[in-house]
């Protein structure tokens, strides 16, 4: 007897809301970037398109990569195709991503070592843009820079993108661990608060301004019919 392969079309959905653009730290489901998902059985077909067409190829490989993955790990997937549509270099990610030989192979002579560096310093900055959304809030509740250093997560309810980001660098994240860590997951100390929160409200502000900039072009690309 034959089975068919079947797989939600939902859950794909969810998948897709789980791959981030690493610049913006933002779902590419909520940013726009999925042009095109077609489920038929256990076939799924995903187009994504990107605010310009000369956006980095590294920044859209890692995200064509991504989705493959996170789709393929479906239950009840059986074959998987993601596209990169409108960019200049889409031909050769596109090939690269299906072929899984790496974005270095994509790229001969251009790439230098793979890309998981790359994630990981987006990761890093993603985390220390939260941390500081977070205390700033606190702060302006009334709470001060020692307050902050004896709070947990349990003490935050509102961490749990917080709780995310320590997971995908591999950082403590249960109801113990420490509101503010470093890159290192070191416990942050009070007299160390008032520079990196600086820091890293530049990245914040950075980061917020990238994605109002790229969802822009895309409007503009892509206009709403």
């Amino acid at each position: 007897m034959t089975t068919t392969s079947t797989v939600d079309r939902e859950a794909v959905v969810r998948a897709l809301g789980e791959v981030v653009d690493p610049e913006l730290d933002r779902a590419i489901t909520e940013l726009g970037f999925v042009a095109r998902c077609e489920v038929n059985r256990g076939s799924v077909e995903v187009d994504l398109r990107l605010p310009t067409y000369f956006c980095a190829p590294n920044f859209a490989y890692l995200m064509v990569s991504d989705a493959r993955d996170a789709l393929a790990a479906l239950p009840g997937v059986g074959t998987v195709s993601v596209r990169l549509v409108d960019h200049f270099a889409a031909d050769e990610i596109n090939a690269g991503v299906a072929a899984g030989e790496g974005f270095d192979a994509a790229f001969p002579g251009l790439a230098s070592g793979e890309l998981d560096e790359l994630r990981a310093v987006f990761f890093r900055k993603a985390h220390a843009a939260e941390q500081e959304r977070l205390a700033s809030e606190l702060l302006k509740s009334g709470r001060t820079h020692d307050d902050l250093t004896s709070l947990t997560l349990a003490d935050v309810p509102e961490a749990s993108a917080l709780r995310r980001h320590r997971r995908r660098l591999h950082l403590r994240h249960d109801d113990e661990a420490p509101l503010l860590l470093d890159d290192a997951g070191q416990h942050l100390h009070e007299d160390d608060l008032p520079t990196r929160l600086r820091i890293a409200r530049t990245t914040r502000i950075s980061i917020e301004a990238n994605k109002t900039w790229c969802e822009g072009l895309l409007d503009t690309r892509y206009p709403h019919p």
